[in-house]
């Protein structure tokens, strides 16, 4: 074997040993180096995460993102994400952390690290005009709803109910849509629906039906962050235990739901 041979063979060694080092390194550490938590939050979805007059972005789960943060001793960044790109922008470490209202799904865990327990849930419902009269589910029959793409209750509501789904990526799209005419009801989570009813502005609009796929929302970190996860996993038990979940439902107008009241008194 000749010098030249060895040399090349060391560099292609030290390379993979790099390349491992790089592979296994805690995003924990990462964070801690950076100095600070990227988190994807949702930006359009009042009172959970939504832009204040001033283009910042705020809500419970923001909160929750700072409590983190707090934790970790470092500074946050949001970054908005939409139900169509969530798990992505985690998978391509566009974020460390997501939490945005999703759902936790079989599936779902196929992509991203889901700890538990679940920190949230809610159902499907829809918004829709008061003087439509809508009273059962199907009630959609035939008729444009608004929807949001990635969604999970969009195959079921058009499935079950006969509804033709009309998907937009954002909530600000279907919500001007319904408000246009062009749909005769949103099909969204219950949670945030119940919000916009007691905005003024949706004064003429309501939520008609009874809920449906009471789900639970689950926060995530990429896929192989077990360090990561269990650390949430301890303060996701803390915010049930100390009824942060249920202060911070209470500081941005949300009555107090079932699901935050029973893991309070779970934990506590």
């Amino acid at each position: 074997m000749t010098l030249k041979t060895i040399k090349m063979l060391a560099t292609v060694v030290v390379a993979s040993t790099i390349g491992l080092a790089s592979a296994s390194a805690d995003v924990l550490d990462t964070i801690k180096e950076r100095g600070k938590l990227i988190v994807g939050v949702k930006a359009d979805y009042k009172p959970y995460g939504f832009l204040d007059t001033s283009g910042a972005v705020i809500g419970i789960e923001p909160d929750l993102a700072s409590d983190v943060a707090a934790k970790l001793g470092v500074e946050v960044e949001f970054v908005p994400v939409v139900s169509s790109n969530r798990m992505q922008f985690l998978e391509q470490g566009k974020i460390d952390l997501m939490i945005a209202t999703m759902t936790d799904k079989p599936d779902r865990r196929d992509v991203v690290l889901i700890p538990d327990p679940n920190y949230y849930s809610s159902g499907t419902n829809i918004l829709s005009l008061k003087s439509l009269g809508l009273k059962e589910w199907e009630d959609l029959r035939g008729k444009p709803v608004c929807g949001i793409q990635g969604a999970f209750y969009n195959k079921a509501t058009s499935q079950n109910y006969g509804a033709e789904i009309v998907a937009f990526k954002g909530t600000a799209e279907a919500y001007s849509a319904l408000k246009a005419g062009n749909c005769a009801a949103f099909v969204y989570d219950d949670s945030a629906i119940v919000a916009k009813t007691n905005d003024p502005e949706w004064a003429d609009y309501e939520m008609p039906l009874p809920t449906i796929d009471d789900a639970p929302w689950g926060l995530a970190v990429q896929l192989g962050e077990g360090n990561f996860a269990a650390l949430m996993s301890e303060m996701i038990v803390d915010w049930h235990k100390s009824g942060r979940i249920l202060e911070l439902e209470t500081k941005w107008g949300v009555a107090n739901t079932p699901f935050a009241k029973a893991m309070n008194e779970k934990y506590k």
